[in-house]
């Protein structure tokens, strides 16, 4: 009878330790799919932001069409770049990059500010010197 009693618990305790292995799996692979969706809507914003949105009119000959200029002035701050709108007021993005990884020449540049037309050229100029 002790023999059976031994087996039950021992069967009882496996069970327990599987039901709390299969709980906290499944907590994990919630988590995980929070941070996927979180990381998925990071970068659709960032899609939204970067690409051209293209809006299609039945009836164009009443639409005026107007050209945005986007402009972004990129500049030294405090040992990192960032990167300002045309009104070189408004912060458009801290790129975290420090000015030390860039030639001395291009750093006197940078302390005086860059314009450039587009994010894709700020980017891509970044890219250049940080690859």
């Amino acid at each position: 009878m002790r023999k059976y009693k031994f087996c039950l618990f021992l069967f009882l305790a496996v069970s327990g330790a599987c039901m709390f292995a299969g709980y906290m799996a499944k907590q994990y692979n919630g988590r995980r799919e929070v941070l996927y969706a979180q990381e998925t809507e990071l970068q659709t914003e960032f899609e939204m932001e970067t690409a051209a949105e293209e809006h299609v009119v039945v009836n164009q000959e009443q639409v005026l069409h107007e050209t945005v200029t986007e402009e972004y002035y990129l500049v030294a701050e405090d040992g990192f770049l960032l990167v300002f709108l045309k009104d070189k007021k408004t912060i458009c993005l801290y790129t975290h990059v420090p000015v030390m990884d860039f030639p001395p020449g291009e750093r006197d540049r940078l302390r005086e500010g860059i314009w450039f037309s587009s994010m894709m050229e700020v980017f891509n100029y970044l890219e250049s010197y940080t690859s």
